[in-house]
């Protein structure tokens, strides 16, 4: 019977067709890089202290700001809008962003090189710290181009085998590193500086020779183009990622710091769906938006709407148990961060659905400006609210600014859509706005029961009661809420 099962299950399968199958494993392949780093974040928290785990966190926080301005991220907006618009020439094009990227990051460090003393003692690093930052930047950039060109044609075997060794051999190297050197952290990034050097530097290598191209005026020039403009962009949604960490080991201390890291850290757990989905689903809106199919991108905005809310649900649900596995008990009140950030991942999810069609039609103004503004008042919330009401005020701060952002590339959205899709409604905005509110009051509403675990149960339990009896009717309301913008369109 077992086997029988197996080989139904087996050839349902094989039968699914390739989209849908690369999309199941870029999924796991998400799974298993976020995945294996949670698993091992219980080792790295008690072979830290929490002063070196928050030094850490704020080495990763700069490295991420640094990245933007280094490398332009020419692996996100323009190169997976160029693989679309040159898909004819798509391995010149591959290999010429390649090298710019390595031709930004070489001025760079010179520039950089130069004046070492003066950006050391903004970072609080030394030299050896800022060369091995270098190095993760490039070598992460090279695997987003090598990554996103694999998921354009649903390449998924390959990016399997890849993201398994490396989520596997890195914090294995880490760990034999911290063991060794005195200096903990830098063991830690050394173990990931290795890895990333062995898994991803031949993918240079691969995409140079496919394309012939390291310098191309024209793609240059495109990219440049694009991509400068979205600088205060990437550098704004940078900030408002990774600001808090650095102002709470300015204003408190890095032991704060690590506190807020853990829980910040445990709730972007659920942004793999986040780019899982966005990912597989980015190339076939673009083309959506290419061939003036606004109508058909609705659907699959709700439906993923609400399995990134559901995800998200459960990760606030059992957030002080995650904390308990994760770390040693000093870290345990930091339970409360869990829940405004978790809200945060969803609308980091939603203003991606609006932005794409910025990032379409190239209005990389608009786009930074929204960015800009929420990183701005991040900051000055952070500045005023850590010192009177302590670190867990910066997830607040976070979930305010970033509901603010996604309001902001709504309207920008509609804006590009009068102008450029034919006054188009892609959304119903009544429906975006039941599936938020519903979210949102639940998380809160689970966030209010941390302190008593039975009644937590209770609850969960009565919920999946709920949508078990009413499963039918359920499946019907997701049904009709979907045929609402049909019937608007």
């Amino acid at each position: 019977k077992e086997m029988k099962r197996m080989s139904v299950i087996l050839n349902k399968y094989k039968s699914l067709p390739l989209m849908v199958k690369a999309s199941i494993w870029f999924l796991i392949c998400s799974f298993l890089q976020k995945g294996i780093a949670v698993i091992t974040t219980p080792i790295f928290t008690r072979l830290f202290t929490t002063e070196e785990f928050g030094y850490y966190n704020v080495f990763i926080s700069w490295e991420g700001i640094v990245s933007v301005i280094v490398s332009l991220n020419l692996f996100y907006g323009v190169y997976n809008q160029g693989l679309v618009k040159y898909e004819k020439d798509r391995n010149a094009f591959s290999s010429s962003m390649q090298g710019l990227t390595l031709f930004l990051l070489m001025v760079w460090y010179i520039v950089y090189f130069i004046f070492r003393k003066f950006f050391n003692s903004i970072f609080s690093l030394n030299t050896m710290y800022v060369t091995t930052m270098f190095f993760l930047i490039w070598f992460s950039a090279i695997f987003q181009f090598w990554a996103s060109d694999k998921r354009v044609d649903f390449s998924y075997k390959p990016l399997v085998i890849i993201t398994i060794i490396y989520s596997l051999g890195s914090p294995i190297l880490s760990i034999c590193f911290m063991s060794i050197f005195e200096d903990k952290v830098y063991g830690r990034l050394l173990g990931i500086l290795i890895g990333s050097l062995v898994c991803y530097l031949w993918m240079f290598f691969e995409q140079v020779f496919k394309g012939k191209k390291l310098f191309s005026k024209k793609y240059w020039k495109h990219a440049l183009k694009f991509n400068i403009p979205l600088i205060p962009h990437y550098l704004s949604q940078t900030v408002l990622n990774s600001s808090d960490k650095i102002m709470i080991e300015k204003i408190i201390n890095a032991s704060a710091a690590a506190l807020y890291s853990l829980s910040y850290s445990l709730s972007l757990i659920m942004t793999l769906f986040n780019n899982a989905l966005s990912q597989t689903i980015s190339p076939w809106m673009y083309k959506k938006i290419k061939n003036k199919e606004y109508n058909s991108i609705a659907p699959v905005a709700y439906s993923t709407l609400i399995i990134i809310a559901i995800v998200n649900i459960l990760l606030i649900i059992f957030a002080p148990e995650l904390v308990k596995f994760f770390a040693p008990k000093e870290y345990y009140e930091s339970i409360w961060v869990i829940p405004p950030v978790a809200m945060s991942v969803y609308f980091m999810y939603m203003y991606d659905l609006f932005a794409k069609f910025e990032f379409y039609f190239e209005k990389t103004k608009i786009i930074a400006l929204a960015t800009f503004i929420s990183a701005i008042l991040n900051i000055i919330l952070n500045y005023f609210c850590i010192s009177r009401f302590g670190y867990i005020a910066a997830a607040y701060t976070t979930l305010i600014c970033y509901i603010i952002y996604t309001l902001a590339h709504y309207v920008f959205m509609r804006q590009v859509c009068i102008n450029y899709c034919e006054n188009v409604k892609p959304y119903n905005s009544k429906i975006l706005l039941a599936i938020s509110i519903t979210f949102l009051v639940c998380g809160f509403m689970m966030m209010s029961l941390y302190k008593c675990f039975i009644l937590r149960i209770i609850v969960i339990m009565l919920l999946l009661s709920i949508f078990v009896i009413k499963r039918n009717y359920i499946v019907d309301q997701i049904k009709n809420i979907i045929s609402l913008k049909k019937k608007e369109s």
